[in-house]
């Protein structure tokens, strides 16, 4: 079936100009929480208007985080070109900016080919960072950061407090990364956190007319209930498919030394389990809840989003119904 996603600002009779350069193929962003289903859509989209993915996963860029992760198979990278996976060393230090970096550098490599980019994930600071840049913070310090790796997050939480109210206000405050870095800039710089984000606010307002002509971005979304199965059978899958040796291996590749690595959920759990903090058991248990507290927190950000578009997708639902509904929603007008 040809694709109906056209730019909405086609004209009758093209110019000698867009003949001999056709505009790039607009990007297409689909989001949502774990478990989802976003993958599977993504694969037929690529496959349908002859596009490449991109993945916005702070998680999969890691070498050897596959399991945990849920990273696309060999099988499915063949189908469909896979961007920003397995992109750094497990030990190595990723974030935002530099994953815009590749990002950028990943969509206009596959527009030049005059194929589709679709840049699809969970991680909803890389899609904001990708749409509407970054802050002046600086970036990471090694020694700083070792130090306050160091440091019991109460003690920072405290010192945020102290320091910038208005972060610690907004600040996922069980995310020892968030607050690491927080408080990373503000002694870097003396200066608030808060005032060295980048004006998203007022970015999403500024480019809402530009950007819905060249950027199509869409949420997928279910009931509680039917995600909430559907990740308890995607956590119980991954112990199937054998994440605790997967995490014992990564231990022995130095994740216990990379923070940032050591947050994915799944990995710190099983790392607990490991030394002998709860059983197997339990820890399946832990894991599943604390996907379901991240799937929460990942809504919490996407709904803050006003130009992305949620379709809601029923438990009956095949993942080529899904992908035929969304080309229908961004059929212009």
């Amino acid at each position: 079936m040809k694709s109906k996603i056209q730019n909405p600002h086609q004209v009758a009779s093209p110019s000698p100009s867009s003949i001999l350069h056709p505009p790039s193929p607009p990007p297409l962003l689909l989001a949502g929480p774990t478990a989802v289903g976003k993958s599977a859509v993504a694969l037929l989209l690529a496959e349908q208007f002859g596009g490449e993915i991109v993945s916005v996963d702070s998680m999969q860029v890691y070498r050897g985080l596959d399991i945990g992760t849920a990273k696309p198979s060999a099988a499915d990278r063949a189908r469909v070109p896979h961007h920003l996976l397995d992109v750094v060393e497990l030990t190595a230090p990723f974030d935002a900016a530099k994953f815009v970096a590749l990002a950028r550098q990943a969509v206009a490599e596959i527009q030049a080919r005059g194929r589709r980019p679709i840049l699809c994930g969970g991680t909803g600071l890389y899609f904001q960072a990708f749409l509407d840049g970054l802050g002046t913070a600086p970036p990471a310090d090694a020694a700083l950061r070792a130090e306050l790796v160091a440091t019991p997050l109460e003690a920072l939480l405290r010192e945020l407090a102290d320091r910038d109210p208005e972060t610690f206000a907004k600040i996922d405050r069980r995310n020892p990364r968030r607050v690491l870095r927080a408080i990373e800039v503000i002694r870097l710089t003396g200066k608030p956190f808060a005032s060295q984000r980048a004006d998203w606010a007022g970015a999403r307002q500024r480019s809402a007319e530009a950007e819905a002509s060249t950027t199509l971005f869409f949420g997928l979304e279910r009931e509680a209930d039917d995600l909430r199965r559907r990740m308890d059978v995607r956590v119980e899958a991954m112990f199937a498919r054998g994440l605790v040796s997967e995490t014992r291996d990564l231990l022995a590749r130095g994740l216990a030394q990379n923070p940032t690595a050591l947050q994915a959920i799944g990995y710190r759990q099983v790392v607990e389990h490991l030394r002998g903090e709860r059983s197997l058991a339990e820890t399946v248990e832990w894991v599943k809840l604390r996907t379901r507290q991240f799937a929460k927190r990942q809504m919490t950000w996407f709904r803050r989003q006003a130009l992305l578009t949620w379709l809601r997708v029923t438990p009956e639902e095949t993942p080529a119904a899904t992908a035929g509904g969304l080309i229908e929603a961004s059929e212009p007008v």
